[in-house]
């Protein structure tokens, strides 16, 4: 070993054990911190189901590949971490002599190969990657971009450390060839050496550039060690265990899509007959208060900005961005942190848990972060702001795009919980639907005993469960569609085409209440349960005797649809249910329905949320668009599961929108530029909102908002195509 080798082997030593101890420091904080959370023993199951998802998800990369470009250049980059991380350990031989090299596998060609293509893989992907960064960045001229408010020193400084990293493997690899050191054929290392042919033979030269390779490796170490909250570095660590431990890992879709997480207390569900709210956790009001995995989504964030790209509140200039929302409880939650590992914290009463000789010691900043209300305006010091909690309508297109799972909508529905139903502080005019669903079973406030008001001027007879002995079908029909002049359309469509087709189906009438679905998603938990208990004890009775398959629902509102089918089961409701959408397709496919004359003017369909993205219901709708239509459907830009929302969902559609550009005015003008005369809907929230926006647009007499079911109904019964236009937009 000579004199070179002596130092760079004792400062790659010293740097190494720096950082390793910074690294091991960190870990230990960021455990300490994620473990402040609420107990979450769900995660724990099916160990198998979530290791499989886990290797899918990374190793596949089955989310970012939605990106295509930017997802195969990620992929890249992140083979080439993990399998380059063998040349990092490579380099402390290196550094040592320089005919170092791995013991074993050091010397295979076949390795040589694969690490040589990986790298230059890895070369190319962190360039793009680095070019896509410079090309959103948000101080770009043309104004926001799915960036802004990220960390960008921390990007540019992750993307800079791997390209120098993989630049001084092959500066290494070159010395090596100049050196006569390599073991390696042409055939196999072509860029190395290629770079060999370029430099000197300078022996010392392998080491030196070991050298620099190991510190800049430990520099990267050391800078996320001391920022514990630099997501855009730790994902690379934490993503492994956050998509392991995601809700529902066999799920298709995202796992906080669908069906909210039931409202816990000390992780079981909360039992409301019992539920003491000075014993019991309502909602979400402390950070501390989210479950470990909460704190686990928060510290895993990669700040990449694709959730706010997609999110339409974001995009109609709204506070709400789902990114900045779990970075600001990410930073306050490692803020907050030495005052709740010293024992601090409030009680459900609101008293404080530690002693002053506990907090005696505790950082002043910390205890100021600790006085910080959750929710509150700037002027209160919240976290966060009311007006970010409320933008939200639920699409779920954060959770569908995020590539490491984090559950928006569920953290943000849990502190809306808390607002509601301990604070009783959200926007004045939802305390009206909300009244309405107590008294009246219903959002509307009308009389119960016009449910059934849809069904005069058919001809034929709508039976009702109890006047028939058996039927296939039980017809949910839902608020919307018994009440709502528009719906009712769409309710009468529904009936014609199954009584056209020879179904069999029932409806409960006057026994039907509302779903629950605005009361959950508000966060009135106690109301949701109220109105679901009573539904699930009605259809339980209609059902008695009959095996789950047989327990057949067919509902018109994705809202309902996603409640029933994903829901109830929390509450003993075990059903099949299906959209209508998938009803008719069948009908279709099966011949059971004929199109006889199809509709012309161009047609474009809008995914609703809770059918689309929640769901996964793309094809039916389409399929029967395609048979009643003359020509192709016309797609919108943003459509399947990254369509725009309407902006009624998460209960919006009796909250006014105030701020910014209305959503539903957004996603009309986008329809409209498609030139459809058309636009198709399957669920009546979109129904409401996009007849207003085209209203809104003075195009009412050119642009037709018509449910899918009608459309069809235009095309196997053309004589009533007339009578069965849709009646003027009533606003909702």
């Amino acid at each position: 070993m000579g004199s070179v080798q002596i130092v760079t082997t004792i400062l790659a030593a010293a740097i190494t054990a720096v950082a390793v101890w910074l690294a091991v420091r960190a870990v230990m904080k960021m455990t300490a911190v994620i473990r402040l959370g609420q107990p979450a023993p769900e995660r724990f199951t099916d160990k198998g189901a979530r290791t499989r998802k886990m290797l899918v998800e990374t190793a596949g990369h089955t989310r970012m590949l939605k990106w295509s470009v930017v997802g195969a250049a990620h992929w890249f980059v992140m083979v080439g971490f993990i399998v380059l991380s063998l040349l990092v350990l490579e380099a402390y031989f290196e550094v040592v002599t320089p005919g170092g090299g791995l013991p074993i596998i050091g010397h295979w060609t076949i390795f040589g190969l694969a690490t040589e293509w990986i790298g230059i893989l890895g070369l190319a992907g962190i360039l793009v990657l680095m070019a896509i960064r410079l090309r959103n960045r948000p101080t770009r001229p043309g104004g926001r971009s799915r960036f802004t408010g990220s960390t960008m020193w921390q990007g540019y400084f992750v993307e800079w450390v791997v390209l120098l990293v993989l630049i001084f493997g092959f500066v290494i690899r070159g010395f090596k060839v100049a050196t006569d050191h390599f073991e390696y054929p042409v055939w196999a290392t072509p860029l190395s050496h290629a770079v060999g042919a370029a430099l000197p033979a300078w022996t010392a030269g392998v080491s030196v550039a070991a050298l620099i390779k190991i510190a800049i490796s430990m520099t990267w170490l050391i800078v996320i060690s001391l920022n514990v909250t630099m997501g855009v570095a730790w994902h690379r660590f934490l993503a492994f265990p956050n998509i392991f431990f995601k809700r529902e890992p066999a799920k298709a879709a995202g796992s906080g899509l669908g069906a909210l997480r039931p409202m816990m207390s000390d992780g079981k569900p909360l039992d409301f007959e019992e539920a003491d709210p000075e014993k019991d956790q309502f909602g979400v009001a402390q950070v501390e208060q989210f479950t470990w995995k909460g704190l686990l989504d928060f510290s895993t964030c990669t700040e990449c900005g694709r959730c706010q790209s997609q999110c339409p509140a974001w995009n109609t200039g709204k506070p709400l961005s789902p990114k900045l929302l779990v970075l600001s409880l990410r930073d306050h939650a490692y803020a907050k942190a030495p005052y709740l590992l010293a024992g601090g914290g409030k009680d459900l009463t609101g008293e404080e848990k530690a002693t002053a000789a506990q907090l005696a010691h505790v950082d002043v900043l910390a205890l100021a972060e600790a006085d910080k209300p959750l929710i509150g305006t700037a002027e209160e010091g919240g976290v966060i702001d009311p007006d970010v909690l409320w933008s939200c309508t639920t699409c779920g297109a954060c959770v569908e795009q995020c590539p490491v799972d984090i559950e928006h909508v569920d953290h943000i529905v849990d502190m809306r919980r808390y607002q509601v139903l301990i604070e009783s502080s959200f926007p004045s005019e939802a305390g009206v639907m909300l009244r309405n669903l107590e008294n009246k079973g219903n959002p509307w406030g009308a009389p119960q005993n016009t449910r059934e008001d849809w069904t005069k001027g058919l001809d034929f007879e709508v039976p009702r469960v109890g006047e028939v002995d058996d039927f296939e079908y039980l017809f949910w029909v839902g608020c919307a569609g018994a009440f709502e002049d528009r719906a009712k359309k769409t309710t009468r469509a529904v009936a014609t085409l199954l009584h056209e087709a020879g179904v069999s189906f029932a409806i409960l009438g006057e026994g039907e209440t509302c779903s629950g679905d605005p009361a959950r998603r508000i966060g009135n938990e106690f109301v949701f349960q109220m109105l679901a208990q009573q539904n699930v004890e009605t259809l339980n009775e209609a059902f008695e005797g009959r095996e789950k398959s047989k327990r057949k629902i067919v509902a018109t509102c994705p809202h309902c649809f996603n409640t029933l089918g994903n829901e109830y089961g929390q509450l003993g409701g075990e059903f099949e249910v299906v959209h209508h959408t998938q009803l008719l397709a069948h009908l279709v496919a099966t011949g059971k329905l004929t199109p006889v004359q199809p509709v012309d003017g161009g047609v474009t369909y809008h995914d609703p949320c809770y059918l689309g993205r929640h769901n996964r219901v793309f094809a039916p709708p389409r399929e029967v668009l395609g048979t009643a239509i003359a020509g192709e459907l016309t797609e919108m830009p943003r459509n399947s599961e990254r369509s725009f929302c309407c902006g009624a969902g998460g209960a919006r559609m009796w909250m006014e929108e105030k701020i910014g550009k209305r959503i539903n005015v957004e996603r009309v003008e986008e329809a409209m530029a498609t030139g459809a005369k058309t636009v198709a809907v399957g669920c009546p929230f979109c129904s409401t909102m996009l007849s207003d926006g085209v209203n809104g647009k003075g195009a009412g007499e050119q642009v037709e908002v018509i449910d899918v079911a009608s459309v069809l109904l235009r095309s196997v019964r053309p004589e009533q195509a007339q009578g069965d236009k849709e009646a003027e937009p009533v606003a909702g």
